[in-house]
């Protein structure tokens, strides 16, 4: 992730869950508001790299699944989420 000139941070998370801190640069989009999410999803940049993160890692496994649905082929998931980051957030 720090080495990819090419990455995006996306955070699945809630609105509540997100103000409580995020890793530095993210941008969020809520999975749990679906429509928005899938509207949003399709107007990602399909030649970018998005790693995705939750809490726990599992919101974040079936939002790369639903970019994929959309054409976005580089999503990973950040497996244990953001409970498993080792670096600095920000509130």
């Amino acid at each position: 992730l720090e080495s990819d000139d090419n990455a995006v941070i996306l955070d699945v998370r809630t609105d509540a869950e997100f103000e409580e801190g995020y890793i530095p640069g993210a941008v969020q989009i809520d999975i749990y508001n679906g429509s928005e999410f899938l509207q949003r999803a399709k107007q990602l940049d399909t030649q970018k790299n998005y790693y995705l993160y939750c809490r726990s890692g599992a919101r974040s496994g079936q939002a790369c699944m639903l970019l994929n649905s959309v054409g976005v082929k580089n999503a990973y998931n950040l497996k244990g989420g953001i409970m498993e980051w080792k670096g600095q957030l920000t509130n």
